[in-house]
């Protein structure tokens, strides 16, 4: 059986594609989700201090507003919530499997269909292909000496175990990205002793939030002009801070120093000693890594049974982490808030072969990371790949999402009005998208900044910073919506 597509991964982009198929008749869907649930992101992660990291106005699709966050920066329980209403609402989870994980896909020439195999079943046959697994869907596991031989309690945040009690517990925190900077605050109080190992400081500003007021939530619910003012408002600083103070380095470098400054401040501020606070200043340019909010993480270090260390972890004992210089940090709890693994294993996130055998994952590797509009590849008939090279827009996931669901809606809707079955866009199409977004990138803080130390997953291993587009979100959906029909072969 062929079905009308497959798409790989029920979190936000997954159903935002399923909506957009839907909407244009499309209704045979099959939505392989390797979790027990849908959610992707807001499923997986359950760790404590888990919100979301940009104002929640902004944070949902702007044709189904959510009027009742209840604070600034919601709570994952109610991204969960969320993401539960809109498969309700449109009506996605009969097309869902859960616990079915796709190991791979290629495209069968003879009958114009992708097969894509699954762990410990029947292959699913689809018209197209979707992968919706998320920029951050591969968790990364530390590369340390002797880490499989600790003895006590090891917690990934992506496997958060909530039945551990972390009273009186000594207990090491690995990485001190996004997610530890959510979730050391909230731990902290608990631990008898609590030693964060730092590899890369981040830059960390201001978080203005707070209880979004009832009467406010009612207003929203009862006007959504009114939401749709704060969502665009929101949207609008998030832009200034992306475009402007990132992408826009060489013309705007003094907007990048501004938000450094602020960020040096915020740390003056809240952290008392002097060598903690030098400790955790980064020495890299403001933006070469994702920088994040909070006003309760460098507080912690003021606390006296918190720990912070710099130098490099040599091994991993059962009862202890050694360090370089050979101090023995005795510990009884491991907290891997490590991140995840984008180019090593999530682009793509299983094999998929196209037209005359090309690896998707070996030609990105081979070569150079590149998606056509961030979300079509040559030699690949019929798939969209929408967590992909030059396709983040913005800082705000679902102006990713929904620009991409206007891209296939127009290319969707060509192929019906010319009776086509099959698309795949041109090399040429493809390399001049290529070489403007390079050329963009020449303006941005990677290109021009200090990004060496940053360690940043916005970097590929060729040290290229392909993963965000180098243009407005304006941009980015105008040419969702207006694109050169003649960049694609309608067959």
């Amino acid at each position: 059986m062929i079905h009308d597509a497959v798409i790989v991964g029920t979190g936000f982009g997954g159903m935002g594609a399923a909506i957009a198929l839907r909407r244009l008749g499309h209704d045979d869907l099959v939505m392989l989700e390797r979790e027990d649930d849908l959610g992707g992101t807001w499923n997986v992660n359950r760790y404590p201090g888990l919100a979301v990291d940009i104002p929640s106005a902004t944070y949902s699709y702007s044709f189904e507003p959510n009027p009742y966050w209840s604070r600034l920066y919601a709570p994952g329980r109610e991204l969960k919530a969320y993401c539960d209403h809109v498969a309700t609402t449109y009506d996605l989870r009969r097309h869902m499997r859960f616990g079915v994980n796709a190991t791979g896909a290629e495209w069968d020439e003879d009958a114009k269909a992708w097969t894509v195999h699954v762990e410990g079943g029947e292959p699913v046959r689809g018209r197209f292909l979707l992968t919706a697994t998320g920029f951050l869907s591969q968790p990364k596991l530390p590369d340390i000496e002797g880490i499989d031989s600790f003895a006590g309690t090891v917690l990934h945040t992506t496997q958060w175990d909530d039945d551990v009690e972390l009273e009186g517990r000594r207990a090491a925190v690995i990485g001190t990205g996004a997610t530890a900077v959510q979730l050391i605050p909230e731990i902290a109080p608990r631990l008898a002793e609590l030693t964060v190992f730092q590899r890369t400081a981040i830059w960390v500003t201001p978080k203005s939030d707070a209880a979004v007021p009832r009467r406010l939530q009612r207003l929203y619910a009862r006007v959504p002009l009114t939401q749709r003012i704060a969502r665009d408002a929101g949207s609008a600083v998030l832009e200034a801070v992306m475009v402007a103070g990132v992408l826009k380095y060489r013309q705007l470098h003094v907007l990048n120093s501004l938000a450094a400054r602020l960020a040096t401040r915020h740390l003056e501020r809240q952290v008392k000693d002097p060598e903690t606070r030098r400790k955790l200043t980064p020495d890299y340019s403001f933006g070469c890594k994702r920088p994040t909010f909070s006003n309760t993480y460098y507080p912690t270090f003021n606390e006296p049974h918190v720990h912070l260390e710099t130098t490099p972890i040599d091994r991993v004992e059962p009862d202890a982490i050694v360090t370089t210089d050979g101090t023995r940090h005795e510990v009884d709890t491991l907290v891997l808030a490590t991140g995840f693994d984008l180019w090593g294993t999530n682009f793509p996130a299983f094999r998929i072969v196209g037209r005359e055998g090309r690896d998707l994952g070996a030609w990105w590797r081979e070569n150079r990371f590149q998606a056509y509009e961030g979300i079509a590849v040559p030699k690949m008939p019929n798939f969209f790949t929408l967590n992909s090279p030059y396709s983040y827009s913005g800082l705000s996931y679902f102006t990713t999402i929904e620009s991409q669901m206007k891209h296939m809606t127009r290319l969707l809707t060509a192929m019906a009005e010319r009776g086509a079955t099959e698309f795949e866009v041109t090399e040429e199409a493809n390399d001049a998208f290529l070489d403007r977004m390079t050329e963009r990138l020449g303006d941005s803080v990677f290109a021009l900044g200090s990004c060496s130390t940053s360690r940043s997953y916005y970097f590929n291993q060729h040290g290229e910073a392909t993963l965000l587009r180098p243009t407005s979100t304006l941009n980015a959906f105008r040419e969702a919506g207006r694109f050169p029909l003649e960049d694609y072969a309608l067959t």
